[in-house]
């Protein structure tokens, strides 16, 4: 049993990238505290065990002395052989915890396993298992068992059970990630991905920048005849992608964010970090957007909030000299309500969403980041009006 022991303990170092000598300490641990109760020994002191690193023989001593005991014998084979099941058991979960919490932020393959209540399970190419929250999947992607699927590696917990892998294909950096793979000038640093902002199975918007001057940052996400971006799209099952130039000049990167639409004029507010835009009436529901999505994205891309007004709202408003902030128009409302988004938030009526403004959380990221109890010092809000508040308005800001 000594020699196989010591083969067996060399095996297990070689296939499962365990170290010989801490499953020799592990076993020497286990077989102390089965001697202690076998030889009715009280104290650590008064005896000590060792397996011997040359031959593989077990030996107990106590003090200086040996102890030859038949029934030590006989538990000691049984006590290596479950210390080493557990350590083996312990490392691989370790061994997986190590290996996924380093791809932490990358995209990982694997194959849709099984489904439950909604959250995917993922059998990642067989080393473990990842999970596929219904909130981090895109509500309009469907997928069958058995199917290839590729996510992005959003977290790694420890569990008593194992790590837990929670996965994502709602995250904006999904997107970022796909680019990086797709595209070799980011990859290589050429062009640069300055920000990106997604309303999941909808839209992205991304804003990238050339290093390079010989390099044009849009085309290369482009590709050939579109091939490099429609590759992205048709992984994010028809997702539409707006590939945004930056600029250093926010009134350019403004209007690059909020295109298709062409627009007239852009007053800025530098201290406010909030920009007027002005549009001719032809051009207000493009740039708003479908539910507001379009200058939402493009508020969260370039990080100003964007007020989208056109022309004649803009000359009645100078005419009548009536501040926005303090007697808004219908129109107004809820152009403002479109580029905050607080219009999209489920079960947040327009009595709900004056209370929110009113308290000072005007846009959906304001609410993303709020605590329950910021909410719910609001009249009308409860506690669990405020939670499902939050989870939604962490959902559509991405």
């Amino acid at each position: 049993m000594n020699g196989e022991l010591l083969t067996i303990l060399d095996q297990i170092e070689r296939e499962k990238g365990i170290k010989k000598e801490v499953l020799i300490q592990a076993v020497e641990t286990a077989l102390l505290s089965a001697a202690r109760k076998v030889l009715d020994v009280k104290t650590e002191e008064e005896l000590r065990v060792e397996l011997d690193r040359s031959s593989g023989k077990i030996r107990a001593y106590k003090g200086n002395k040996e102890i030859d005991s038949l029934e030590f014998g006989r538990i000691a084979a049984q006590t290596a052989k479950q210390v080493i099941i557990q350590r083996i058991r312990e490392a691989e979960k370790d061994v997986v915890f190590t290996e996924f919490q380093s791809r932490v932020g990358e995209i990982v393959s694997g194959t849709v396993y099984r489904f439950e209540k909604g959250n995917i399970v993922v059998d990642l190419l067989g080393k473990s298992e990842g999970l596929l929250l219904r909130r981090e999947q895109s509500p309009k992607e469907e997928f069958k068992q058995g199917q290839r699927i590729r996510t992005y590696l959003l977290e790694v917990k420890k569990e008593a059970k194992g790590p837990q892998i929670i996965l994502s294909r709602a995250h904006p950096n999904f997107v970022k990630k796909l680019f990086e793979l797709e595209v070799p000038e980011i990859y290589e640093g050429i062009v640069e991905i300055k920000a990106i902002s997604r309303q999941p199975g909808e839209r992205t918007k991304i804003a990238v920048y050339s290093k390079n001057d010989k390099v044009d940052s849009v085309g290369a996400c482009v590709g050939m005849r579109g091939g490099r971006v429609k590759n992205i799209v048709y992984e994010l099952q028809g997702e539409k992608i707006d590939i945004v130039r930056y600029n250093d000049d926010i009134r350019e990167y403004i209007q690059a964010a909020l295109a298709p639409a062409k627009i007239a004029e852009i007053k800025l507010d530098k201290e406010k970090v909030k920009a007027e835009v002005i549009v001719d009436p032809d051009q207000l529901s493009l740039s708003i957007g479908k539910h507001g999505q379009n200058v939402r994205l493009a508020s969260r891309l370039v990080g100003w909030e964007l007020d989208i007004r056109s022309k004649e709202g803009a000359a009645a408003k100078e005419s009548a000299q009536e501040p926005a902030a303090e007697a808004p128009s219908e129109a107004a409302q809820a152009q403002e309500s479109s580029a905050s988004g607080l219009e999209q938030l489920p079960g947040a009526g327009e009595k709900t969403i004056a209370a929110l403004r009113e308290a000072g959380f005007n846009t959906v990221a304001k609410i993303a980041e709020a605590k329950a109890e910021d909410l719910t010092a609001i009249k009308g809000i409860g506690n669990k009006k405020a939670e499902k508040l939050i989870e939604e308005a962490k959902k559509l800001a991405g």
